[in-house]
């Protein structure tokens, strides 16, 4: 690295919240090193750090780290508003066994704030990047604090005492669970304490808080003084004495005292210099609603809130609010104030924010918090969800993301999450447009919609189709206990047209409308008319009166056959006095039961309401269709919390060193990536062994007459399978290459000789495989999304790819339960268990393709993409008669390495 060069600087959060930069020390760092020993190191830290060794220790030590690069050599510094606090380094000292020595020094001042166990954290990472297996560290036995720095790390510390000192070794596991929980204790507990600021301000400051009426600025001052927020709020207005009644001061350092939370509402061009002021005066987080920014104008806006350490929400915001009795904080200019209570609401549009806290009232449900993250350049949905779990109010969420920074963390967030506390969104944008384009059918099935369902599936999180759908399935899930895993829904009506539309809508939702045992029925006909019908769906007649109602209620929610009740009344001429109405039946009973109770009354104004009952509410529908998608995501629910959790699947063989060193020679050979040809695709789906035929490559006839000969006895019926190859070829059948059925000499040559003439001089050889038994044919793959990461497709295979769309995929790592549920959401799972005579698909081997397609994903991020199409699956295992790779240049993204978001394309300044 030239001495000029600054390196690569990534952004983490300390444990009080506060925010590093951290990053390779180079030569322009030698003073800044030297004046972290001498100047910011007191004399026991500096005997702590070097042992009482001689005074050139510290620059000796400084010039060392800061020397131009070594590849035995790593040497960090973390940085908190351009000062550096601390430093972490090692050194190889023994090749063999891959220990390198470990030191580190933090500034006395900014000890126990978690400086040194983010250095380390850093450090690891880099270290195993360079091949590294273990840090070794000589420690005094009285420094403690290195001592319980290393034990609380997560990783196994061995320790030598040996004369006062101690010999300490830490081997370096990346896939080390306790380690990457222990991380991820850090990450979650050093997030919430830097979102206090924004999220539970004890003053408040609106820069760019206007004269003019109706100004985005004034709005919020206002909403925020009329909400009744508990602290100070100030106006900032260079131009203005007062604004909307209230003192305006001339800058944020001018203020009375120090806020907590900025509101900007400045034009673009100011936006930087307002968060730049903001932090200078000690200001710990902002709200921006101005949009428009300019990529300039919001890398230095990002800029301002890392150096500075604050949290920042927006720009493009619509604002935030917090309803906690000790904050009561509303600084959003939405039309209304949020009702108060325990949902919370995170979204990136504003205009469906506004929408959806507009149904949210309509329903009487309050919230927790609002927060619009608008551009979301720092805090994520991710980060607020990690709030609300610990928050000790929220009890659901409910989210509209457009997309998402680090997926792979919320997924692991969302997925410990959605345990205890119902997390819904809106499954936006689903088209086919990501399909355009893509070259394999693994890479064509990986659109965003299929990638996103994949993470809302396994995290656990309720994904709706629309903003309406999520407040009907809000208002089942906040009133209502969840249903029966098996779905089984009893319908209910006072009208058996109604009725009909319902059990309709239950079925085309997946949910299980079944006959009703036969006990039920007879206890059914004891207390409803002579004229019902107590099938199901139960038909009370419009005669029944509101006790009969209730009685035939009471009978189906306490039957163990019965999972749900949907109960569908409308108004008649029947009733004489409004105690009479079939509506008395619901609102005069028990609100809570043994299974959720839902409502459609057809003749009801709103979408969706809640109804009053008995120690609490009952959530009525206008449309049948939307009550049986509500209920349909409150089964989807109970399935998945009914779920154990198991560990990540592993596959039988897994020869990762092989398949690196496989990789990095193709990729010297073609920098720029490509598909592998027959042989080396191969040897790297050996290494996780997947199963690909035998397959002989051969360039010219006499190989490939020698290849069949060899063959024939193998195949099916003794046949072999001719298959033309060139560079870069994905789809052979649709390129009419292949040939299939040939048994003799003759048989091969005129096939080859047909593909010659056809192709041209773009065939270099030709593949030679035995032919294979019939059997299901399977697709089975993973492609590597950028910012998902692996995403493993299963669907069927062969010419049905295409045809039947029948796909389903899961994002990588699989677990063992993963390895069940795929095969068993394809709409042809049938065909997996055995029908019309055929054997069932070998479970355990299928499993096995599974796992050892993910691991091969999640060991060589160069994968691209990897598809075995089709592959044979049958009774007796499962083989793949064809498979392509492609690799491209790649660097290993570790979604376990705690970091801020970063501005796009550019390191931090």
């Amino acid at each position: 690295m030239p001495a000029t060069e600054r390196p690569t600087t990534v952004e983490a959060l300390l444990a009080d919240g506060t925010t590093a930069a951290i990053r390779r020390l180079g030569p322009a760092d030698r003073d800044a090193v030297f004046g972290l020993y001498t100047t910011h190191l007191s004399a026991d830290s500096l005997r702590l750090r070097f042992f009482g060794a001689s005074r050139r220790a510290p620059a000796l030590a400084a010039d060392r780290l800061c020397a131009p690069p070594r590849p035995d050599l790593i040497g960090l510094g973390a940085w908190v508003d351009g000062e550096l606090v601390g430093e972490a380094d090692c050194e190889l000292v023994d090749p063999a066994a891959g220990d390198a020595e470990l030191a580190l020094a933090v500034a006395d001042a900014w000890q126990h704030r978690g400086v040194a166990t983010l250095l380390i954290e850093h450090l690891a990472h880099a270290a195993r990047d360079r091949g590294i297996a273990a840090l070794v560290a000589d420690t005094l036995a009285e420094n403690r604090a290195v001592h319980q720095v290393l034990t609380d790390l997560g990783l196994p510390v061995h320790r030598r005492f040996r004369q006062g000192e101690v010999l300490v070794r830490v081997p370096l596991d990346e896939n080390d669970p306790h380690y990457r929980d222990a991380v991820e204790t850090r990450g979650r507990a050093a997030g919430i304490a830097s979102l206090a600021a924004l999220l539970r301000p004890r003053a408040v400051a609106v820069v760019g808080a206007s004269r003019r009426p109706g100004s985005v600025g004034q709005a919020v001052l206002r909403k925020i003084r009329q909400n009744g927020f508990t602290g100070p709020v100030w106006a900032v207005n260079p131009h203005a004495a007062t604004v909307a009644g209230e003192p305006a001061h001339a800058s944020v350092a001018a203020l009375p005292g120090v806020p907590d939370l900025a509101v900007l509402a400045v034009p673009p061009a100011a936006v930087p210099g307002a968060a730049e002021e903001c932090g200078l005066a000690g200001v710990r987080a902002l709200v921006v609603l101005t949009s428009g920014l300019t990529a300039d104008q919001g890398r230095r806006l990002l800029h301002a809130c890392r150096r500075h350490s604050m949290r920042m929400v927006g720009p493009n915001s619509l604002g935030i609010a917090h309803t906690d009795p000790a904050v009561r904080l509303d600084a959003e200019f939405g039309g209304a104030h949020p009702l108060p209570g325990t949902a919370a609401v995170a979204v990136q549009s504003g205009g469906v924010g506004i929408a959806l806290m507009e149904r949210l009232a309509w329903l009487g449900t309050g919230v927790s918090a609002f927060v619009s993250l608008g551009d979301k350049y720092d805090v994520s949905g991710n980060d607020l969800l990690q709030w609300w779990e610990a928050d000790g109010r929220t009890d659901l969420v409910l989210l509209h993301l457009e997309s998402f920074g680090n997926p792979r963390a919320f997924a692991r967030t969302a997925r410990r999450v959605t345990r205890t506390i119902p997390v819904l969104t809106v499954d936006a944008g689903r088209s086919a447009a990501g399909r355009r384009g893509a070259a394999s059918h693994t890479a064509a099935a990986a659109t965003p919609t299929v990638t996103r369902q994949a993470l809302f599936r396994q995290a656990g999180i309720t994904a709706t189709r629309s903003i309406a759908e999520l407040v009907d399935t809000a208002a089942l899930l906040r009133a209502q206990p969840l249903p029966g895993a098996r779905g089984s829904v009893a319908v209910v009506s006072n009208a058996g047209g109604i009725g009909i539309l319902a059990a309709d809508a239950c079925t085309e939702a997946g949910l299980h409308v079944p006959a009703l045992p036969d006990d039920l029925a007879r206890a059914l006909r004891e207390v409803l008319p002579a004229a019902a019908a107590t099938a199901n769906p139960v038909d009370t007649t419009a005669a029944a009166t509101p006790a009969e109602l209730r009685a035939c209620i009471d009978l189906l929610a306490d039957h163990p056959a019965v999972d749900a009740l949907l109960v569908c009344l409308v108004p008649t001429a029947l009733v004489d006095r409004p105690d009479r109405a079939p509506l008395q039946a619901l609102v005069d009973g028990p609100a809570h039961r043994r299974v959720p109770i839902a409502a459609v009354l057809l003749d009801q104004e709103t979408p969706v309401r809640h109804l009053a009952a008995h120690h609490g509410l009952l959530p009525s529908y206008a449309d049948p269709a939307a009550a049986a998608h509500a209920l349909a995501h409150a089964v989807d629910r109970a399935r998945h919390l009914a779920r154990p959790d198991t560990p990540v699947a592993v596959p039988a063989t897994a020869d990762t060193g092989t398949a690196r060193g496989l990789v990095d020679a193709f990729l010297a050979e073609r920098p720029d990536g490509g598909w592998l040809d027959p042989a080396r695709t191969a040897d790297l789906l050996g290494c996780y062994g997947l199963p690909l035929t035998t397959t002989l490559w051969e360039r010219d006839e006499p190989g490939i007459l020698a290849a069949a000969r060899t063959l024939c006895g193998t195949g099916h019926d003794g046949q072999v399978v001719l298959k033309a190859y060139w560079p870069d070829q994905v789809h052979k059948s649709a390129a009419g290459a292949v040939r299939t059925g040939l048994r003799t000499d003759d048989d091969v040559r005129d096939a080859l000789h047909d593909l010659r003439g056809r192709l041209g001089d773009r065939m270099a050889g030709a593949v030679v495989q035995p032919m294979a038994a019939p059997g299901l044919e399977l697709l089975a793959g993973v492609v590597q999304d950028e910012v998902f990461g692996p995403l493993v497709v299963l669907g069927l295979g062969g010419t049905a790819t295409e045809a039947l769309d029948d796909r389903c995929a899961r994002l990588a790592p699989l677990t063992e339960l993963d390895h069940d549920y795929l095969p068993a959401e394809l709409r042809a799972a049938p065909l997996l268990r055995g029908a019309a005579g055929d054997p069932p698909v070998d479970r355990g081997a299928l499993h096995q393709v599974l796992a050892g397609l993910s691991r091969l994903a999640l060991d060589l991020p160069q994968l691209a993409e990897a598809e075995l199409n089709p592959l044979i699956a049958g009774r007796g295992g499962r083989t793949a008669v064809d498979a392509r790779v492609r690799l491209e240049p790649r660097t290993a993204f570790d979604p376990h390495l705690r970091q801020l978001r970063r501005w796009p394309g550019t390191d931090a300044p």
